[in-house]
């Protein structure tokens, strides 16, 4: 396995819940932002319609470069899945939340909404803290604003 995928697992679900590959996120090159969020968070559900402004323009001008993976802190799957289907990219399954606690610990979340940019080959962070990047340029510019 790589980085991501000891990371991720193996699948992340798309928006029609279908399982991606990891495999197929990651690589050389290529940025995973890990976006930690919930439905019953109200500056999540300020901050949500702007990064999805901007990893639509990202997509567009890195189209196999980079990808978001939602990790919820909902507390039902029911929110998980009315928040998750208002976003345009991948979603950890809700019901691994053994993973989703490792993860958020790995990283130190201590509240939400939390964006963090890795390297998708290497798993290394590239950005803590992309919500002020996301915040301060929504068009994308300097993306993926290394620390």
């Amino acid at each position: 396995m790589n980085p991501i995928e000891d990371l991720l697992g193996a699948q992340v679900l798309d928006g029609k819940k279908q399982p991606v590959a990891v495999a197929s996120i990651s690589g050389k090159g290529k940025v995973i932002g890990l976006y930690f969020s919930a439905h019953w968070c109200p500056p999540c559900r300020g901050f949500t319609p702007a990064l999805a402004e901007c990893y639509l323009k990202l997509k567009a001008s890195h189209p196999n470069g980079f990808e978001v993976v939602f990790v919820s802190s909902d507390r039902d799957e029911s929110q998980w899945s009315d928040y998750f289907a208002e976003m345009p990219w991948l979603a950890l399954p809700f019901n691994d939340r053994d993973r989703k606690s490792a993860i958020a610990t790995k990283y130190g979340i201590t509240g939400i909404p939390t964006l963090i940019l890795l390297d998708a080959e290497t798993g290394e962070t590239i950005n803590a803290d992309a919500r002020t990047d996301v915040d301060e340029n929504p068009d994308g510019k300097g993306f993926p604003w290394r620390k």
